[in-house]
């Protein structure tokens, strides 16, 4: 059933995953550099899940995701640059400059926003899902979430709603095994994430969340049963981050062990290795690339750094939908 057989598309997973791991990489450096406001949050290890996720979408599909959002936006389509610009604060960003790291939304590409509010990207899929369902279009809603997120009231309700109309998203748990720096021991008695869809009626399946053809196939099966109307799917993917939480994470909640073991499973690696085998691309073909990955990249930091930061006028803009000014009494 899948179109992942193909050469073509694994190879496309391979780049993706490649060039958003070049892209992410370079978040630490520039918030040591101070060109970051806030925090922000790398998915380095975890590109499996947001590029298997999205090579089984359409481009009017919408995802609605969370504070580690950057690897999600790529792999729906975004400018690598533009996005880049967003997290540096600059005009050229998406929003302006306003939404920064952990806020960027992209209306053209249905990304309708990365969230800083932990599990409040969960709602808003649903809703989305529930708008397709009303307009009788076949469009899906993506909403993605961590461990920690999936504590969250609302997922319960979501999970209800969402069974009850069948409604056409998928819930995608993004398990990296820590919640900032709570375990999944510390904070579940559960530890198979899934059994919480069953017991709501959704259909829930667990991953590997870190190889590409484990993801992709799981949530194309869930878009063909979306689309087809027979409701939402929960997606359980097992992954890691291989960075803090955070820029400037101590990391003394974890031991160098674990993270060297994790590492082992490689998603890019191991990707590699199998069409290196498969001769779907040389080891001359694939060094080629990377170089190009990191020359695309740097092209995509140098214009983020030339963009304007957004002048202080433009604070008061966008606040209401005629763009013009905001409230100042009650006789505005």
């Amino acid at each position: 059933m899948s179109n992942y057989t193909h050469a073509a598309v694994g190879l496309e997973g391979l780049m993706q995953m490649a060039k958003i791991r070049e892209f992410e990489r370079r978040m630490p450096l520039l918030s040591e550099e101070g060109l970051i406001r806030g925090s922000t949050h790398p998915s380095v290890g975890m590109e499996a899940v947001a590029v298997g996720v999205s090579l089984a979408l359409r481009p009017d599909d919408a995802i609605a995701s969370n504070h580690r959002g950057h690897a999600h936006t790529l792999a729906k389509g975004a400018d690598f640059g533009r996005t880049m610009a967003e997290i540096l604060g600059r005009r050229d960003g998406y929003c302006g400059g306003k939404g920064g790291s952990m806020h960027i939304g992209v209306r053209e590409l249905g990304v309708l926003g990365t969230n800083g509010i932990v599990g409040a990207g969960i709602g808003i899929a649903t809703g989305a899902a529930l708008a397709s369902k009303i307009k009788g279009d076949d469009a899906v809603a993506v909403a993605y979430f961590g461990d920690g997120g999936s504590n969250q009231g609302v997922l319960a309700e979501a999970f209800n709603l969402a069974a009850i109309w069948k409604l056409p998203v998928i819930f995608v748990l993004e398990n990296n095994h820590y919640a900032q720096s709570a375990s999944v021991e510390e904070m579940v008695a559960q530890p198979d994430f899934s059994q919480r869809g069953t017991a709501y009626g959704v259909r829930s399946v667990n991953v590997d969340g870190m190889q590409l053809r484990e993801v992709y196939e799981a949530t194309a099966q869930a878009v063909e049963i979306a689309r087809a109307g027979g409701g939402p799917s929960f997606i359980v993917a097992d992954t890691y981050r291989y960075l803090g939480h955070m820029a400037g994470d101590s990391e003394i909640y974890r031991d160098a062990e674990e993270v060297e073991r994790w590492r082992g499973k490689d998603p890019i690696a191991a990707l590699a290795a199998q069409l290196l085998e498969a001769r779907v691309i040389s080891e001359e073909e694939w060094i080629t690339a990377q170089e190009r990955i990191v020359a695309e990249v740097e092209e995509a930091e140098k214009f983020a750094r030339n963009s304007p930061t957004p002048d202080v006028a433009e604070a008061f803009t966008d606040v209401y939908e005629d763009n013009t000014r905001i409230r100042t009494g009650a006789a505005a």
